[in-house]
């Protein structure tokens, strides 16, 4: 009997601001970073190594200590828990979690809490597909429906999507899972990139990178847009002449416009035959994406990485305020709430494309995209997942891409565990890194 005897939470933050990576009209300046959760038991995982759980969420630098303050509160509450009953229910594990009366209020649900929930149950799951050996996708891939059903967030949501319709959709997916896991295994899932399109690169930098990873495989292409229109005009065209007129070119202001603003751009853009503008104003305006939507279509509107919890994708789903689904694997309460958003998507026929980058999240929504796939829609149809090349380095089971889709891996868990030289490196503010920027 294996027994959760500590638990820590590290920060970790990467300099991405001294070469723009990252940089967008709302965001010029961010350090990637990491608020880093990890579970130490007494036991052993699959492959007969001790056993641990690692879990990530993301921010860009500042603040990034107050959720690592709010993860370690809630993952003390796992500290002294038998390893096997934990992962038996991992529904009521998150439930035990998000439930606390007094740390509730501090969101329900949303801000930094939810992203510190995010990390912890991100670790929990780490170890439940260590302690199985298998990767986290295929771990619930290989669950019943009854099991999914049971492990997803489904509260305030049966008013669109009772128990029943979840099981439905679960069910429905059955005939063909064993075919459509041997497709991945010998393709991947499509990818698209956005390491060209940091709106703090030259042109010469972004055509630069959109060669490389034309190379690569890379078919779709997306830009970051929203700080001057004329500069996206011409970003644009650059991009659309570099691509081709067939393949995919989309577009993200990072909620920098109000409505007015966001209609009256992507109008101006329209030559470019977008595939979609992601974030086109405030994440919380669910009404204000309908109204967007209607007003630049036939470009799709994309959003969701900002989307708090399952209840606003409910809503934005509910009010056909977007056309792509973007769940965040940091954002959202980790695999519980990301699997009853799969359910709501799938429930209004929406294509789920996950939002990526940053540190770990690559490594992180391909199990999501991968789930989707095989045990919920069960079609790539409208379905392509972001990459961005870059951090993946720090990782001990980094993600793969070949040919311009992530590839299945053999490692299990969920392939969030940070290298130790690089926790020493770029831990806050005590890495060597870090330290010697101050000196």
């Amino acid at each position: 009997m294996a027994i959760i005897t500590s638990a820590e939470t590290i920060d970790i933050r990467f300099p991405t601001s001294l070469e723009a990576d990252g940089s967008d009209a709302m965001n010029p300046d961010g350090d990637y970073s990491a608020s880093y959760v990890v579970l130490h038991t007494d036991g052993l995982d699959a492959a007969g190594q001790p056993l641990a759980g690692y879990g990530i969420t993301f921010t860009i630098g500042r603040g990034n200590d107050i959720v690592c303050m709010a993860a370690q509160e809630i993952v003390n509450r796992l500290i002294g828990r038998d390893v096997d009953q934990m992962v038996a229910d991992m529904g009521g594990t998150y439930l035990s979690l998000c439930s606390d009366s007094q740390l509730r209020w501090l969101g329900p649900e949303k801000g930094v809490v939810h992203l510190a929930l995010s990390a912890v149950m991100n670790a929990a799951w780490d170890l439940a597909g260590r302690l199985a050996g298998k990767p986290v996708w295929r771990l619930l891939a290989d669950m019943t429906p009854e099991q999914l059903v049971d492990i997803a967030d489904l509260r305030y949501l049966a008013d669109v999507l009772p128990r029943e319709r979840a099981l439905e959709i679960l069910r429905k997916a059955e005939p063909g899972k064993a075919e459509r896991i041997a497709d991945l295994e010998a393709k991947g899932y499509p990818a698209y990139t956005t390491a060209a399109g940091w709106l703090g690169y030259s042109d010469e930098k972004m055509l630069r990178i959109i060669a490389e990873q034309e190379q690569l495989g890379f078919t779709a292409v997306k830009l970051k847009v929203g700080a001057n229109l004329a500069d996206d005009i011409r970003r644009c065209r650059k991009a659309r002449e570099a691509i081709g007129p067939d393949r995919p070119l989309m577009i993200d202001a990072n909620q920098v416009w109000d409505v007015p603003t966001a209609i009256e751009w992507v109008n101006a853009l329209k030559e470019f035959d977008l595939r979609w503008i992601e974030e086109p104003t405030s994440p919380d305006d669910i009404l204000g994406h309908r109204k967007v939507r209607e007003g630049v279509a036939p470009i799709g509107i994309a959003t969701g990485e900002h989307c708090h919890n399952r209840v606003m994708f409910k809503q934005f789903l509910e009010a056909g305020a977007i056309d792509y689904c973007q769940i965040d694997a940091g954002r959202l309460a980790s695999l519980n709430e990301i699997l009853a958003v799969l359910l709501l998507a799938a429930h209004f026929e929406v294509p789920v494309c996950p939002h990526a980058g940053g540190v770990g999240l690559c490594e992180m929504v391909h199990h999501a995209s991968m789930l989707d796939y095989v045990a919920v829609s069960g079609s790539y149809e409208g379905r392509i997942t972001e990459y961005v090349d870059n951090l993946h380095e720090h990782f001990v089971h980094p993600v793969r891409v070949a040919g311009g889709r992530y590839q299945v891996t053999g490692d299990a868990g969920y392939n969030t565990e940070i290298l130790t030289a690089s926790i020493e490196e770029f831990r806050f503010p005590d890495g060597s890194y870090w330290a010697a920027a101050r000196s």
